[in-house]
C-alpha cells in the first residue's frame, strides 16, 4: 500500500536543536562504555543538539542505569533520555540476570513516564563483539534519542 494525501503522516525528525538530552552510561566495562559515550555525544552535535542542552553522568554498572533514568525522566528536564552501557557474557548466570533486568527496567522506566529513552546496553558474547559495536550503537542511541523526542512533541501537540 503507497501512502495517499489523504493519509496523516508523520516523518522523522532528526533535528536536535532545541532538544534537552541526558545520557546516563556505565562504568563497568570501560573502554566500551566511553566509547559509546563518546560516539553518542559527537552524533548528538551533528545533529545540533548544543552542548549546554546536554546532561552527562556516569552509574557503576548496568543494573544501576534505570533508577537514574527514572530519576531523570521524574525531572521532567528532559526530552529524551540515553542508556550506554556493556554486558559481555562471563561463565556464570550474571549475564542474563543483568542483560534482563537492565533492559526491563529501562522500558518499565519509558513506559511509567513517557519519556523516550534510547537503549544501547550492549550485550554481547565477547569484548571484541562490544568493541565492534561502539560507534555505530553510541550513535544510533543519539539518532534514536532524537527522532523519539521530537515524535513525542508531535503527538502530543
Amino acid at each position: 500500500m503507497t501512502l495517499s494525501k489523504n493519509i496523516q503522516f508523520i516523518a522523522p525528525d532528526m533535528n536536535g536543536a532545541g532538544l534537552r538530552i541526558a545520557l546516563v552510561y556505565s562504568r563497568f566495562n570501560t573502554p566500551v562504555c566511553e566509547g559509546l559515550r563518546d560516539a553518542a555525544l559527537d552524533e548528538l552535535n551533528k545533529l545540533g543538539v548544543k552542548e549546554s542542552d546536554l546532561l552527562v553522568t556516569s552509574v557503576p554498572g548496568a543494573l544501576e542505569i534505570p533508577l537514574v533514568l527514572q530519576t531523570l525522566a521524574k525531572s521532567r528536564r528532559f526530552d529524551a533520555l540515553i542508556g550506554l552501557g556493556a554486558v559481555i557474557r562471563g561463565e556464570t548466570y550474571h549475564f542474563e540476570l543483568v542483560s534482563n533486568e537492565s533492559g526491563a527496567g529501562v522500558t518499565q522506566v519509558t513506559l511509567d513516564h513517557g519519556v523516550p529513552i534510547a537503549n544501547a546496553i550492549l550485550t554481547t558474547e565477547t569484548d571484541e563483539q562490544a568493541e565492534v559495536r561502539v560507534d555505530e550503537k553510541g550513535r544510533d542511541a543519539a539518532k534514536v534519542a532524537v527522532e523519539m523526542a521530537n515524535l513525542q512533541k508531535v503527538l502530543k501537540a
